[in-house]
């Protein structure tokens, strides 16, 4: 399933590969790899053109899925029992909190803003930095990083144990020790469930030419022909590569205070590099950017135009291009 996928992002990618060259926007560190976890399989469809159609779910543990959905949203999860996975990323609203930066426990402010949990199965890593290579190992993360959860799996774990519920729960799986690897486990099949199949764009790109109004026609082709799929492709519309920020021309001050990937890596060629944000949902995921300083998303698409394309738009041009995004919006995969 994962080389099928590869298989159509390389699809995508073939028709605009000139335009890649040409601009030289993709940072090739492992661009193209996707990881999908093997609990869950999904039904890929390859269509012709950069964007592909999320797919649907072919198979899913129901019983990880709904243990999973219930540690989300679980308090236990932190050291002070008041703040959960879904606290930074509210599912029913684009997947994320709505703040510039998220808020921890005792008040704790992180350093970057909350991207959508929606589709992230098929970004190609986790993170802005993309220091997580798997949902699993972003998983991690936040219940031991001290501004965010603040805790760590021993003090998780005993308190799961002292909840008869998840007790329950865990054994109703066969499993009869709560260890990481079975929390972790359920936390990563409910998020691979998270999915927003049948968008107006996949609609589009499968074939039904009603499915996007006639703005939202002229939007795509400028999205197409000004460039911009040359970073924002693939099943994920983004998430699958790296990219500078301002890599033609200046952005704002304000963008360039985190030096993004090379936090990670500590190579030069890495300042300001940033995983390509996903656009799928981008309507419901304000405010823009890794830090959230931008928040109106008109602004964003002039900022990034001129950084990372070099283009001018005008006010029809972002108008389009902004109803291009309201197709890229759809409702979440229900529970199977």
């Amino acid at each position: 399933m994962t080389h099928r996928y590869v298989y159509s992002v390389l699809t995508g990618l073939c028709a605009i590969f000139s335009i890649l060259i040409v601009y030289g926007f993709v940072q090739y560190e492992q661009a193209l790899t996707v990881t999908v976890h093997v609990d869950t399989e999904y039904e890929f469809v390859e269509v012709p053109g950069p964007i592909q159609p999320i797919p649907y779910i072919k198979q899913i543990d129901s019983g990880w899925q709904k243990l999973g959905k219930a540690l989300f949203h679980s308090t236990l999860l932190s050291k002070d029992n008041t703040i959960s996975c879904a606290s930074c990323h509210n599912v029913h609203q684009g997947g994320e909190d709505g703040f510039p930066i998220s808020i921890g426990i005792n008040g704790s402010l992180g350093d970057r803003n909350a991207p959508t949990v929606l589709n992230s199965v098929f970004s190609f890593r986790q993170f802005w930095d993309g220091r997580s290579a798997t949902l699993a190992e972003q998983a991690v993360g936040p219940i031991h990083n001290p501004v965010e959860m603040g805790t760590d799996f021993q003090q998780v774990i005993q308190k799961l144990n002292r909840s008869q519920e998840f007790v329950d729960a865990f054994t109703q799986l066969g499993v009869n020790e709560i260890t990481p690897d079975s929390v972790v486990r359920a936390i990563v099949t409910y998020e691979e469930s998270l999915i927003t199949p049948d968008a107006p764009i996949d609609l589009y790109v499968l074939g039904n030419q009603s499915a996007l109004t006639e703005q939202q026609k002229s939007g795509y082709e400028k999205f197409i022909g000004f460039g911009c799929v040359s970073c924002h492709q693939g099943v994920n519309i983004g998430g699958n590569l790296y990219q500078k920020i301002g890599r033609i021309n200046v952005v704002p001050e304000k963008l360039l205070a985190d030096k993004g990937r090379f936090n990670v890596t500590k190579n030069e060629n890495d300042e300001f590099v940033f995983k390509v944000p996903s656009l799928r949902n981008i309507h419901q995921t304000a405010p823009y950017f890794h830090n959230g300083s931008v928040e109106k998303l008109e602004d964003a698409i002039r900022i990034m135009a001129i950084g990372q394309l070099g283009i001018t738009l005008t006010d029809q041009d972002v108008a389009d291009i902004m109803a291009l995004f309201e197709a890229f919006s759809g409702q979440v995969a229900p529970e199977l």
